[in-house]
C-alpha cells in the first residue's frame, strides 16, 4: 500500500497544514515517552511498550499535520512516514513503528493472555521511540 491508496481507501485525508496541531502532537509524544519511562521504572513493561508506541504514533502524526494530512488509521501513519520521509528517518525507526503498531494491537485487543513483554524489549522500545521522536523533531525544524 502507498499514500495514494491510503487516500483512496479513506485511511488518509488531505487537509490544510496545521503547525499548531503538529506542535501539539509532538508535545503528546513527549508526554507519552515520559509516561513510558515511568512505567518502565515501575516494571510495567507492557504498559511502557504501549506508551512508547503511542509516542512514536504521535511523532509521526506531527508530520502529517504539518504536511496537511489527517490519518484515519495507525497503519496510514506508518505508510505516510515510510514513503515520504524514508530519506530522513532511519529505516530501523520506521520498521520499529510498524512492528510496534502490530504488537500494540495484540497487547490491547488480542485474546491471548500469555503475551509477556520482557524488560529488555521494553527498554529497546523506549530507546527507539526516543530516536524516532528526535528524528521527527529535526525534520519539523527544517524549512519546508
Amino acid at each position: 500500500m502507498n499514500i495514494e491508496q491510503c487516500l483512496e481507501q479513506g485511511l488518509l485525508a488531505k487537509t490544510k497544514p496545521d503547525p499548531e496541531k503538529a506542535k501539539s502532537s509532538i508535545e503528546m509524544a513527549q508526554h507519552k515517552l515520559r509516561l513510558a519511562e515511568a512505567e518502565f521504572g515501575h516494571r510495567l513493561f507492557e504498559s511502557a511498550t504501549i506508551s512508547a508506541y503511542t509516542a512514536m504514533f504521535h511523532s509521526g502524526r506531527a508530520l502529517l499535520f504539518r504536511d496537511g494530512f489527517k490519518e484515519r488509521s495507525h497503519f496510514a501513519v506508518y505508510i505516510y512516514t515510510s514513503e515520504k520521509y524514508s530519506n530522513k528517518i532511519e529505516r530501523k525507526y520506521l520498521s520499529e513503528l510498524n512492528s510496534l503498531r502490530l504488537q500494540r494491537h495484540d497487547l490491547m485487543y488480542g485474546l491471548e493472555k500469555n503475551i509477556e513483554v520482557q524488560e529488555s524489549d521494553a527498554d529497546t522500545t523506549i530507546k527507539m521511540a526516543e530516536g524516532f521522536l528526535q528524528a521527527i523533531q529535526k525534520i519539523l525544524q527544517e524549512k519546508k
